[in-house]
């Protein structure tokens, strides 16, 4: 059980307003705007759907479980962090994920002394600080995918653009797939990595050189 002052903890760890620069990260959808693949807000929720249930959103889940299953056992943490880089699968993508993840921890701080430090991939920095925290592993899933789903929409509200209700209604949609992989990942172990979301892996390769980028991934 989450109680209030954990739920609090967790909605400032992963507000918007939280000092990780997300933003500016694209996660490879300015290309896939830039190209065709996402013209509107229907292409654009079944691109985020594909990443949460059989790409990055989906590795990144079961990753931040085992980030917060291991959060009090250094030497199982840092495996899991190692693991976690290895899987970084573009140069921006591998940036975009260590350079979230050292930003969330150092304003982390602010809460006291953290399971880790420096630049880790952003997926297990917040498992292993919500694990530390004792937040409960399955409203902390349903928080992050909510996050990654809710950054790749800002992305298509700018980039598209789509009008910021059209954006809010991708959310809603989003709402039984973000549920439905929380709930998976939450009963996940390191064998279940694995994705398949090909398209997405190949914008964030081909973002690198766009000729001209609003955003860093």
């Amino acid at each position: 059980m989450t109680t209030e002052g954990q739920l609090l903890r967790l909605l400032t760890w992963l507000s918007p307003a939280f000092p990780v620069g997300a933003f500016s990260y694209s996660h490879g959808l300015e290309t896939a705007i830039r190209e065709g693949p996402v013209r509107d807000a229907g292409d654009l929720s079944a691109w985020i759907a594909g990443l949460i249930e059989h790409g990055g959103g989906w590795t990144d889940a079961v990753l931040f479980k085992a980030a917060h299953d291991t959060a009090g056992d250094p030497a199982a943490l840092a495996d899991v962090t190692e693991l976690a880089e290895a899987l970084a699968l573009s140069l921006e993508r591998r940036r975009e994920s260590l350079g979230q993840g050292e930003a969330f921890l150092i304003a982390a701080r602010a809460w006291g002394p953290q399971p880790l430090s420096g630049g880790v991939a952003y997926c297990t920095a917040v498992g292993a600080v919500c694990g530390a925290a004792g937040v409960a592993l399955e409203p902390a899933l349903t928080a992050w995918l909510h996050a990654f789903a809710a950054n790749l929409v800002s992305v298509a509200v700018r980039a598209v653009p789509i009008g910021q209700t059209a954006g809010v209604a991708v959310i809603a949609e989003l709402e039984p797939v973000i549920l439905a992989t929380a709930a998976r990942a939450a009963r996940s172990t390191l064998d279940d990595l694995g994705s398949a979301a090909l398209n997405s892996d190949i914008a964030a390769m081909r973002h690198e050189t766009l000729p001209v980028r609003l955003f860093i991934s």
